[in-house]
């Protein structure tokens, strides 16, 4: 499982952003309203970045922002036992490069955050405060929250069966964490409610590839 004591998993810049591009595309497909979705991604974040969030709407959350640079995602769990109220070092060795439209974008509610990890676009490698990697167990909650990268197309189909209580096509999901161009067909035959037609403006903002 990833964690931020196992970030080896943890797909590179590229990757993770395709993965949060599919989540938020198919959260958007099954769920039409936007405030009762989980994933979201914005490709036009501002004229050089792009943001992804989770928010289950019980107070857990990650952000991540994507630059030219590289790629930053803090996460927060409420019942973790380490935050950045009791651990302000888990921000402390963030690069000066995300300093200012991360770590002091509002939006993000650094105060509320159990871990963060980075990679520039010169790292070979995830990396973390060492803080979060020597917790004990999943104390900052990092693997709560990481898991879904890990076999993504897998872990989305099972988590959204269960949260959604629907059934989910495996083939139209791969499709979508393959970033295949939608179609009617695919659309419906994961929420025969919806179309391609009511997902343009979703399309847009994800920046999912016609």
């Amino acid at each position: 499982m990833i964690s931020t004591k196992h970030l080896k998993s943890m797909p590179d810049i590229g990757a993770l952003e395709k993965i949060c591009k599919s989540l938020a595309m198919l959260d958007a497909i099954i769920m039409p309203e936007w405030d009762l979705r989980y994933y979201s991604f914005n490709s036009k974040w501002s004229k050089s970045e792009k943001m992804a969030s989770m928010q289950n709407g019980s107070g857990d959350s990650y952000f991540a922002l994507f630059t030219k640079k590289g790629a930053i995602l803090k996460g927060f769990v409420q019942d973790s036992s380490i935050t950045s109220e009791t651990h302000p070092e888990i921000l402390e060795n963030v690069p000066d490069v995300f300093a200012e439209n991360f770590l002091n974008e509002a939006a993000f509610s650094m105060e509320s955050t159990s871990f963060c990890i980075w990679r520039l676009t010169t790292d070979s490698s995830w990396q973390v405060d060492n803080i979060n990697k020597k917790s004990k167990s999943d104390a900052d909650g990092s693997e709560k929250l990481l898991s879904i990268f890990e076999d993504a197309p897998a872990n989305y189909k099972n988590w959204a069966e269960e949260y959604y209580e629907i059934e989910l096509p495996e083939t139209e999901i791969l499709a979508v964490f393959e970033q295949q161009p939608l179609t009617d067909e695919l659309v419906q035959a994961i929420n025969p409610d919806n179309s391609l037609e009511d997902l343009e403006e979703d399309i847009e903002e994800i920046g999912y590839p016609t």
